[in-house]
């Protein structure tokens, strides 16, 4: 089971791939917040409302200084037919190897129907502009949590 983050932990560095195949790493966003999202599937109900909702909200939260980077398990090929399918916005990356997902506490062993399973656990980390962890929500539910942010952090 991977540790989870807390505020003031150093967020762990990465460079995943985005749709398109290009290298989209943690640094080059130094000196901006980030909102780091982990879902378990692209093209799924849960995973495209969420990130249908990160994708409406992105103009507003950018406009406050926020980008957004969507992280699940998924290959590039995948996230690129979730993004045309949905015209989505907002960056997404693959982990295959979920690294980047066990390195944030967001994968390992969760409750699903009452079973315990090992898989992504939904989650949200937000990064602050040195690279510490602000905030680290686990266990979230994707319909109403990009409004439950923006209102947590005052925006």
């Amino acid at each position: 089971m991977s540790e989870r983050l807390q505020p003031g932990d150093t967020a762990p560095a990465f460079t995943l791939p985005d749709a398109d195949g290009n290298p989209v790493s943690l640094a080059d966003r130094k000196g901006r917040k980030v909102i780091v999202y982990f879902y378990p599937a692209a093209l799924t109900p849960g995973c495209t409302k969420q990130a249908c909702d990160f994708t409406d909200n992105l103009g507003f939260l950018a406009g406050h200084g926020y980008d957004v980077i969507g992280v699940s398990p998924d290959k590039p090929e995948k996230l690129a037919k979730f993004r045309e399918k949905e015209d989505l916005k907002v960056t997404l990356v693959g982990d295959p190897e979920k690294e980047v997902l066990t390195a944030y506490g967001a994968y390992g062993e969760k409750k699903l129907y009452g079973k315990t399973v090992t898989g992504v656990i939904r989650s949200t980390v937000i990064v602050g502009e040195d690279g510490r962890v602000e905030r680290a929500l686990y266990n979230v539910k994707a319909t109403g949590h990009v409004a439950k942010i923006i209102k947590d952090l005052g925006l």
